[in-house]
């Protein structure tokens, strides 16, 4: 080979190895993850680091995240969902009731005659109705639609043993639709982020709070209060829901085989191992509140039976208010409740 040939040979495939080092530097993607909570919650601990652990490593290393909690990028809790739309934060983890009027149709699963009180059967009931609901989240690119086990009663002092005993208790309330809940029984609904319950609880300016055992945990709750209420049979006040996000650009600069990584750890992909994650920390919150010397409490049948008035003036309520806004809400709450009793065991 003459001298011009090798040195072409060469430049060449210096060119192409420089060529392939430029490629694979601009494959690599760094997105940051921004919620509310501890970074010993749950939330971080069961569900948003073992999917970044997945996701990592199906993407060969290509998509990084970095995980920020207690809202240390900055903002309010309520602005998580306006962060994650505008690219503020790559993806959020948020409560939609913070937002209220934003996911009009996501709410049919937070009301208590829909959810009763299993995780994973109404996770799946969200995924097999996706398409009814994706009206809420033309702006962003959902990764989870998901809900806890349901909202337990936690008091500070005194103890809930029926439907009449909520009339003029101040409670911390998760969203709208639980405030709904509360009106409906009597009691003082009480907007706030979950965070600022623990200080609510400990000052009195809230009597009791909505929250499910599992943030009971990270918040502390069993050295705040002295007793926790929950329905017959496990089933609860209502629920939240709750949204894992990505923001749309940030997903769209992903190449196809990047996007498919996130879709195959997207949705029902996650639905049943969150619902079933989810109920499985439930007991493990109660019995951290007998440790502490509080009253566990499952109201019986009959106590239970005077609550299914006050909860179909609620889902009553929603239907109201979203028929306004154009949406078939008898439909969707017949629809969401046989799919929550299809996957009901």
């Amino acid at each position: 080979m003459s001298r011009l040939a090798t040195f072409l040979a060469g430049t060449s495939s210096t060119l192409a190895a420089l060529a392939l080092s430029t490629g694979a530097q601009a494959q690599d993607f760094t997105f940051s993850i921004h919620h509310f909570l501890s970074p010993a919650a749950p939330t971080q601990t069961v569900l948003l680091e073992p999917w970044v652990q997945s996701v990592e490593e199906a993407s060969d290393g290509r998509i990084q995240f970095e995980i920020f909690p207690a809202m240390s990028l900055g903002g309010a809790p309520p602005e998580l969902y306006s962060q994650v739309r505008d690219g503020v934060a790559d993806l959020v983890w948020t409560l939609p009731g913070y937002t209220p009027g934003t996911f009009p149709r996501t709410e049919v699963f937070e009301l208590p005659s829909v959810h009763v009180g299993d995780a994973r059967a109404t996770n799946l009931a969200i995924q097999d109705m996706m398409d009814d609901l994706a009206a809420d989240f033309e702006d962003v690119h959902p990764i989870l639609v998901h809900v806890h086990s349901g909202n337990a009663l936690h008091l500070a002092n005194g103890m809930v043993e029926s439907a009449a005993d909520f009339e003029g208790l101040k409670v911390r309330s998760p969203s709208r639709t639980g405030a709904w809940v509360l009106e409906a029984l009597g009691a003082e609904p009480v907007g706030m982020p979950v965070p600022a319950l623990p200080q609510a609880l400990s000052k009195n300016t809230v009597d009791a709070g909505l929250v499910p055992f599992e943030v009971a945990i990270p918040l502390g709750l069993a050295e705040l209060t002295s007793a926790s209420v929950e329905l017959n049979e496990g089933a609860r006040f209502g629920t939240s829901t709750f949204l894992f996000a990505m923001n749309k650009d940030a997903y769209e600069s992903l190449p196809d085989d990047l996007k498919q990584v996130i879709d195959d750890h997207s949705g029902a992909a996650l639905a049943a191992e969150m619902g079933t994650a989810w109920n499985e920390i439930e007991p493990v919150g109660k019995q951290m509140a007998r440790d502490a010397g509080n009253s566990v409490v499952a109201l019986d049948a009959e106590a239970t039976a005077a609550f299914e008035e006050p909860f179909a003036a609620v889902a009553q309520r929603w239907v109201d208010e979203a028929t306004g806004q154009g949406i078939d809400a008898a439909a969707l709450l017949e629809k969401a409740k046989a799919a929550v009793a299809e996957h009901s065991e």
